[in-house]
């Protein structure tokens, strides 16, 4: 039979290994957002719309938080991510608007 530590250090290495996948992914799948972003401000700009759209950024953060709960995510930390990552575009959008 197998050592337990072993064996406990063989599956923490695998949740390991995927957490470590999983932040590539989450990495990579911002930096797409932020490229969308990136051009929703300059959109934006471009016609003098406001940087941000209180009425989307509330209905985002109703679906995050209905995802979030099917999940089984957090949905106050699902919204307080959210809210982070809209501040960050708000910021984004207004130096396009200088």
């Amino acid at each position: 039979m197998t050592d337990p530590v072993a064996k406990a250090a063989d599956v923490l290495s695998e949740h390991r290994e995927s957490i470590d996948r999983l932040d590539a992914i989450l990495v990579y799948t911002l930096g797409e957002r932020f490229k969308h972003t990136q051009a929703v401000g300059k959109l934006k700009a471009t016609h003098d719309l406001p940087p941000s759209d209180p009425t989307r950024e509330a209905a985002q953060i109703a679906r995050l938080e209905d995802l979030a709960n099917r999940a089984d995510l957090d949905p106050e930390f699902a919204k307080k991510f959210l809210n982070f990552i809209i501040a960050e575009v708000i910021q984004h959008h207004k130096t396009h608007q200088s």
